[in-house]
């Protein structure tokens, strides 16, 4: 193992029985076995060190994202996605406050890449019809409020119970999605679902008929329109 890995295991570890997501380097040092000018060396100060323990959680955390098959039920996905990450949080609640702390000065592309993964399947969802918005609302939406209720879940325990989760979920879900045939022909709501849709096929699927900049203008305008 080396002296880099041992040092963010032993930072992770005392993070783990940690109230305030925070670790001095003095103790990091002795759990690891080295000395302070190799922490140092590794990761220049303090800051670095909790940087690079928050790129080492994100990983963990996208570990099984990457690893889940899609469904054929773009809806369910998004459902266990959400559910996966509050589990992710509560089982690891040192770290996921971390991650999630203001105190992180740059956010690690690892959080881009939970955020593209999120996208990944809302677009699959606009492609079946069951988007209120577009595919970037949504995700503003259901992002920020999963991670609100997973910082409660670890920070206010015994305030916030369990259950929470999947009220809220369910709430925003029914925000953003709009259930099988709901909408009638000609209403607000089926026009923004169908061009949430289109939107969606439109970008996994450019059409040969259009050049870039006809595409790119018709995406604007459906994203305009879905929401």
């Amino acid at each position: 193992m080396s002296t880099r890995t041992k040092i963010l295991e032993a930072a992770a570890t005392l993070l783990a029985d940690s109230r305030v997501a925070d670790v001095s380097t003095r103790a990091v040092c002795e759990a690891a076995g080295v000395g302070a000018p190799a922490l140092y060396r590794q990761f220049g100060d303090k800051e670095g060190l909790l940087s690079a323990v928050v790129d080492y959680g994100f990983e963990q955390y996208l570990a099984g994202k990457r690893a889940a098959t899609p469904s054929a039920d773009p809806v369910q996905d998004l459902r266990d996605g959400w559910d996966s990450h509050v589990a992710f949080a509560v089982g690891h609640p040192a770290y996921y406050r971390l991650m999630y702390s203001p105190a992180v000065s740059a956010p690690p592309e690892a959080a881009a890449e939970a955020h593209r993964l999120l996208l990944e399947v809302l677009e699959r969802c606009a492609a079946a019809g069951r988007l209120r918005v577009s595919p970037e609302t949504a995700g503003q939406m259901i992002m920020s409020a999963n991670v609100g209720v997973a910082l409660m879940l670890v920070s206010r325990t015994d305030t916030y119970t369990p259950d929470v989760s999947t009220r809220v979920r369910d709430a925003v879900h029914a925000a953003v999605l709009t259930p099988r045939n709901d909408s009638a022909p000609g209403t607000a709501q089926d026009t923004a679902t169908a061009a949430a849709s289109l939107g969606a096929i439109l970008r996994k699927t450019p059409p040969d008929a259009l050049s870039g900049p006809e595409t790119a203008l018709l995406d604007e305008w459906l994203t305009k329109l879905s929401d």
